[in-house]
């Protein structure tokens, strides 16, 4: 049985998630407050989170950068909560590794299907045949969920990795911001690319500069490739 902790300072729609976790079957835990929730981050062990942005003590946002910062529980799945759909806060949780977020006022089955989605891909991923990809100077360890360029392992989220060994076992070929939501997310998400985007800005910004031999191209109105950098 899965167990997930919820956090939000709206009790109406902590309990309106509990309720509706407890009869798909799931334990759950509700708290209020990021103080809260922090400790009990802390002291026990969860399946997933659902977690608000704006709390009272601790936001959300310092939370999930323990949470990924952590490497006992950094591959726990985070599901953010926020009002903002297009503030800079969604941008940032993104970066910081959420799994995945949810604007407010948001359809209860979808959150459930959310859910649904990111434990199974949390209990179900498997090794990759390949352990190692090489592009240059950029090194893709599969074994060790890492990323190396220059020789200087570079830091990236769960999400960014998976994306990046994507784009890279596709070489070559356009994926499209749909399949990688798909792919990557495990859902079909209108409306959705901007996450895709914040990824790709991302990595191009960690790990594909102007001299790298390889690069990540823009294909306009469809998505992106990995390719040699012939420039």
């Amino acid at each position: 049985m899965s167990r997930i902790l919820i956090v939000d300072d709206e009790k109406n729609v902590a309990e309106l998630i509990n309720y509706n976790l407890e009869i798909a079957g799931y334990e759950t835990k509700i708290v209020y407050d990021g103080k809260t929730a922090l400790n009990t981050i802390k002291a026990e062990t969860f399946d997933l989170v659902v977690l608000d942005i704006m709390l009272p003590e601790i936001d959300g946002l310092s939370i999930l950068r323990y949470i990924k910062s952590n490497d006992k529980i950094k591959n726990t799945p985070v599901i953010m909560l926020t009002a903002k759909s297009t503030g800079s806060d969604v941008v940032l949780g993104l970066e910081i590794g959420a799994d995945d977020y949810i604007v407010k006022p948001f359809n209860i089955n979808e959150l459930m299907a959310r859910i649904k989605v990111q434990l199974r891909k949390s209990s179900s991923h498997a090794p990759e045949a390949v352990e190692k990809y090489e592009l240059g100077s950029i090194i893709i360890d599969n074994e060790s969920y890492t990323a190396q360029k220059d020789g200087e392992i570079i830091p990236l989220t769960n999400k960014e990795f998976e994306l990046l060994v994507y784009l890279v076992k596709k070489m070559g070929k356009v994926c499209t911001r749909d399949a990688i939501l798909s792919q990557i997310w495990g859902y079909e998400y209108f409306g959705g690319t901007r996450t895709v985007d914040v990824h790709i800005r991302s990595l191009r910004k960690k790990l594909f500069d102007e001299k790298s031999s390889y690069k990540i191209t823009t294909m306009i109105g469809v998505g992106y490739k990995i390719e040699k950098n012939t420039d």
